[in-house]
């Protein structure tokens, strides 16, 4: 083993052990869980500014060069600044790609398709239970499977709204109430809160989509940011990322299954 991989695999050891050690962490504070609400707040408003304006429905996609670069196939993705939050870790991340020959109402029957999540969004899903559900808002719990150095499964109990503006735009919102971890048994869990933010916008012969998503970590003890932080980053990271590219690959491989009859995409 040479100096490199072994520095990386003691680095690996000391992640996974702070990971499994629950006496280290605290539940969040309620300052953390305001910030979290406050911030949260004010990504909704921008996005509801942003579902209001065409020229600008999606961060990023109203620039013709990137617009280019999506259409050739790349996912892009950003980490958004947030506040310093107290006793606890804000994330932000944000990620958009194309898909071509699609069309919003297929992205809406994928979303809403809640039984197939454990098929469409494998491995990380392995459940979908409906709890409850009205025109406009589902209550869904979802056992989600991640796997960073160690194994963590979770239990996350999320109320979805969906909004189709017209047939070609449309968003949808999903806010957790509830996050249980069930393995590592014992542990207080890493993930405190998570809220996703879908929005999804037709044109240019497919469509486009992004998804942000704003989530609530565990803190991490004085002095030991250096090795921490990086791997609890890549956790919501690789997770968005991951959301996307399994959507995407769905939506592509139900259009070359039975193509929807089309009579031309609008482009605004």
């Amino acid at each position: 083993m040479n100096l490199k991989s072994g520095h990386l695999r003691k680095l690996t050891l000391l992640c996974a052990a702070l990971l499994l050690a629950p006496r280290l962490f605290a539940e969040p504070s309620p300052a953390a869980v305001a910030a979290f609400n406050t911030y949260a707040h004010t990504v909704e408003s921008r996005l509801a500014q942003q579902h209001t304006t065409p020229n600008s429905f999606l961060a990023l996609a109203s620039d013709p060069a990137t617009r280019n670069r999506l259409r050739s196939g790349e996912v892009l993705v950003e980490q958004l600044a947030t506040p310093t939050t107290s006793g606890a870790l804000l994330h932000h991340w944000r990620a958009t790609a194309f898909v071509p020959n699609t069309t919003a109402a297929d992205f809406e029957s994928l979303l809403q398709n809640f039984s197939a999540y454990p098929r469409n969004f494998a491995p990380q899903i392995v459940s979908s239970t409906v709890l409850s559900r009205t025109p406009t808002n589902t209550l869904l719990r979802l056992r989600t499977r991640q796997h960073h150095v160690i194994t963590v499964v979770l239990d996350t109990t999320c109320d979805v709204t969906f909004a189709s503006l017209d047939s070609t735009h449309g968003y949808s919102i999903s806010r957790s109430t509830r996050v249980d971890q069930i393995t590592p048994a014992g542990d207080n869990g890493f993930l405190y809160s998570l809220n996703t933010y879908w929005a999804y916008e037709q044109r240019d012969g497919g469509l486009y989509l992004q998804i942000e998503s704003l989530s609530l970590t565990r803190s991490i003890p004085h002095g030991l940011a250096w090795a921490i932080q990086p791997y609890l980053e890549s956790i919501p990271r690789e997770s968005l990322v991951f959301t996307l590219t399994s959507a995407r690959n769905a939506l592509q491989k139900a259009s070359t299954i039975s193509p929807p009859a089309r009579t031309g995409t609008p482009t605004l």
